[in-house]
């Protein structure tokens, strides 16, 4: 008895010692942000206490969100795992991800650490609950390294900052802004609209500097809650023993930053500081600067490594810090999907360099109606300014109603992604370089991306996307081939694919022949008989394409019958498709108000849209918002 008392006490006492001996962790995320700060060179923004931590961190050049959204890239951060590998890289997905990948603070919960999250979560994945419960001591709007019982615990605590977020910087009605954020500011730190440098992609007017003025503003509202949870974490004297990161979610939530692939919507800042005592861990003394890329993916692996504990062989990141951490990367790698009810699939690469980007759905401009984000008005300012021959070509890059199938950007002379190097003859070797290192990526990773979200679900009713994919069970490599025919492959090719046994070939073999301004005949014979495929992805994408052709009547009458669809996902599909037809569709007006009517019925329209809810619930409210934006263009 008393030597198992003993050992208890040893044990204790090495317990003790070794959680003495182990750093705290501390994130501070802020959602929606770009690098616009004092420390990144941004002379308009007032950041001094970031600008203050940056002087005691290692300030990364080169951080990139996986997607520039927050969902898909929080279930990154959370996994270390690239959404298009789990089926998770849909905004508010409900795919499941096998019940092994807990989150990866869970690992540091068995280990010893105190772990909290204040707030978010939007894993954005039907096991969000589990990955809550096993991931945290405490997630809630309280959730803090305080609340621990034992003091001498270590701990890793997450504060995701809501102030930059889209909705306050352009969404909420201006007064709201005012009283909620504006308010907190002193009069010196309030932004002049008429000083705020003005990129040369957005039009010049009182409206558009008043909203990137009031983005400046939120900033710095937010630059006040950083230097608040750093105080805290020097009254309590724990600022020596705390490895802290602050970094932002995805690029800003204004126009042509939030879900674009470019520079603006993916480049992040990122800074980490390492107190004397861990400063053997840094890559630099404190105030360097490192060039290294970086990309979510590697997030949970860092930590992992930092604190010495092993990776799962399932992340597919790469430690960046800690012993024995990885070679630096070449490329980085991102992706862009279905946003909301916004249906769209873009993927890039990025080296220190070139960013290049695939776009597989050109025939969609970038500035797609949206519902959410177009309450703001700066949004309506671009649509009111739309007119190729009143706007520069920065302008109508991102206002016009297509895109380049493929871009490419010299991001070290042209940091703003202003003019497209994708024909330049003296940079086809990057190209090259660059389109490779994309499909090799897509194929090693296993994108699930290419796959209607229809079939998907189809597909992963009984095992995730994650197991099949990586099993070999889901074979991608011909789908991908399809899509890479979009905007690159005549008719004929098309029309072949059409004819597939593959649903998922046939649903690119449509997309592919909407890029096509007129078809032939005989391809749109070929089309009307694909108006009863089996696959309802396939038969919205091709009545979609016929009515772009001419032929309204079958092609429509098709789209009404799936807007009645039993399955929300099909209906919100071809809710959309009716949606961005407009007037030409105007037959659909009485089933659109009924599943309209249906969908509120739900999920109640005075829901708010920034709400998670799971299954049909947050599928009900895209199909209102295209249902609604569709009825209100016909008045």
């Amino acid at each position: 008895m008393r030597f198992l008392f003993s050992l208890l006490m040893v044990c204790g006492v090495l317990q003790a010692a070794e959680q003495a001996d182990r750093p705290n962790i501390l994130w501070i995320t802020a959602e929606d942000m770009s690098p616009v700060l004092g420390c990144y060179g941004d002379k308009f923004a007032i950041t001094p206490n970031i600008d203050q931590l940056a002087k005691e961190s290692v300030r990364y050049t080169k951080a990139f969100a996986s997607a520039p959204v927050c969902s898909p890239s929080r279930s990154c951060l959370i996994t270390g795992c690239y959404p298009t590998s789990l089926s998770t890289q849909q905004m508010r997905s409900g795919f499941a991800i096998p019940k092994s990948m807990r989150g990866f603070p869970a690992l540091l919960r068995q280990r010893g650490y105190y772990t909290t999250n204040n707030v978010k979560t939007d894993y954005n994945t039907g096991n969000y609950a589990e990955i809550i419960k096993s991931s945290w001591n405490e997630s809630s709007a309280t959730a803090h390294w305080r609340q621990r019982g034992d003091k001498a615990q270590p701990f890793f605590s997450v504060f995701n900052l809501m102030t930059s977020h889209q909705s306050r910087s352009m969404v909420w009605p201006y007064a709201r802004f005012k009283e909620e954020v504006q308010s907190t500011l002193s009069p010196g730190d309030i932004h002049d609209p008429n000083k705020v440098p003005l990129p040369p992609y957005y039009p010049d007017t009182p409206l558009v500097r008043r909203e990137l003025a009031r983005f400046y503003d939120c900033v710095t509202a937010m630059d006040l809650q950083v230097g608040a949870i750093l105080k805290q974490l020097q009254e309590d004297g724990l600022a020596e023993n705390t490895i802290v990161f602050f970094y932002s979610d995805h690029g800003s939530g204004m126009p042509r930053h939030k879900r674009a692939l470019l520079d603006s919507g993916m480049h992040v800042p990122l800074l980490i500081r390492f107190p004397r005592k861990w400063q053997h861990l840094a890559p630099g003394k404190p105030g360097s600067t490192t060039d290294r890329l970086v990309s979510f993916v590697d997030y949970a692996p860092t930590v992992l490594n930092l604190l010495d504990l092993p990776t799962p062989e399932a992340m597919q990141g790469e430690p960046f810090l800690g012993k024995d951490a990885a070679a630096p990367r070449r490329y980085v790698y991102g992706h862009r999907d279905r946003v909301d009810e916004v249906r769209d699939l873009a993927r890039s690469v990025r080296d220190s360099r070139y960013l290049y980007i695939r776009n597989y759905m050109p025939h969609l401009g970038y500035n797609q109606p949206t519902v959410w984000p177009d309450s703001g008005e700066i949004r309506h300012e671009f649509y009111r300014l739309t007119d190729s021959k009143k706007m520069t070509p920065a302008q109508w890059h991102f206002a016009g109603p297509t895109r380049p199938v493929e871009e490419l950007y010299d991001c070290q002379v042209d940091p703003q992604n202003l003019k497209n190097l994708a024909d330049s003859e003296a940079h086809q070797k990057i190209l090259k370089r660059l389109r490779n290192a994309h499909r090799k990526h897509i194929t090693q990773t296993v994108d699930l991306g290419f796959l209607p979200e229809s079939e998907a679900w189809e597909m992963f009713a009984k095992q995730t996307g994650w197991k099949l994919g990586q099993s070999g069970h889901v074979k991608m490599e011909p789908i991908q081939r399809a899509a890479a025919q979009v905007g690159t492959a005549d008719e004929t090719a098309h029309v072949k694919n059409l004819q597939s046994k593959n649903a998922s070939i046939r649903y690119w073999a449509a997309l592919g022949l909407a890029h096509h301004q007129e078809l032939r005949p005989e391809t749109r014979q070929q089309l009307l008989k694909a108006l009863t495929d089996p696959s309802p992805a396939v038969r919205i994408e091709v009545a979609n394409t016929l009515v772009r052709a001419g032929d309204t009547n079958p092609a429509l009458r098709a789209l009404i019958k799936d807007l009645a669809h039993e399955n929300l996902i099909i209906v919100t599909h071809a809710a959309r498709t009716i949606e961005l037809l407009g007037p030409q569709a105007i037959v659909a007006k009485k089933p659109m108000a009924e599943a309209l009517k249906r969908a509120e019925t739900i999920r109640p329209p005075d829901t708010p849209a920034t709400v998670v809810l799971p299954g049909d619930k947050d599928l009900a409210m895209f199909v209102a918002f295209s249902c609604r934006a569709f009825l209100d263009g016909l008045n």
